[in-house]
């Protein structure tokens, strides 16, 4: 999978390709969607992994079997690999190398990729923003990590620690982007938002159920 990939770090993690054919998706999809739908029109789509781990395993173990799936779209935004608080170090470093390996494998194979960048508390710092090329497109989701005080600010933290790293052109945020953690960022940075799935349906439940 990562055959011709640069290894970076003591943990030797896949670095990406910097490729020029990337641009702002108009949408996102998740993967186990992207899976069933035969809508032509979701073609103009970016696939995302911001889901349940399990629900995307396959394209970790078994990325070349899945590919057909993901040619239909635009591109992909690497697999959202879970890196927790207390987790063992060497899962949360194993887990950066299968989102990096996966996007380098993809794009050899011509994908347009956009690196995901997941971060836990700053033991993680040092390894969760390598094999991704500064000045580059990047994307990260708040969904399910900034419901409590100290998860907004742990998140903040690590949202600037990202940004001065890797100094991105743009950014894409699946999820909310609250002030208390955007805001000072908003003036010198391009954030591209995105509502998760949880977003959109329960939009459409509320104009279902007449909450106009």
């Amino acid at each position: 999978m990562i055959e011709g990939a640069s290894l970076v770090g003591k943990e030797r993690i896949p670095m990406l390709m910097e490729l020029n054919n990337i641009e702002i998706p108009r949408d996102l999809i998740p993967y186990e969607k992207a899976k069933n739908t035969k809508d032509k029109n979701d073609r103009k789509k970016y696939v995302h992994f911001y889901q349940h781990d399990n629900t995307f395993s396959d394209i970790l173990t078994a990325t070349r079997s899945n590919m057909k799936t993901l040619q239909r779209f635009d591109g992909i935004i690497t697999p959202d690999c879970s890196i927790l608080i207390g987790q063992a170090p060497c899962l949360q470093t194993t887990n950066t190398y299968f989102n990096r390996a996966v996007g380098f494998y993809l794009q050899k194979h011509g994908f347009s990729v956009i690196p995901n960048i997941r971060w836990a508390d700053e033991s993680t710092y040092d390894f969760c923003f390598l094999g991704v090329p500064k000045n580059y497109i990047v994307s990260i989701s708040t969904h399910g990590c900034i419901f409590y005080d100290f998860e907004k600010k742990m998140f903040k933290a690590g949202l600037d620690k990202m940004l001065k790293t890797l100094e991105p052109r743009a950014i894409l945020v699946h999820g909310y982007m609250p002030d208390e953690i955007f805001g000072d960022y908003k003036n010198d940075y391009k954030f591209y938002r995105y509502p998760s799935q949880f977003e959109k349906t329960h939009k459409k439940e509320d104009l279902d159920n007449g909450n106009r």
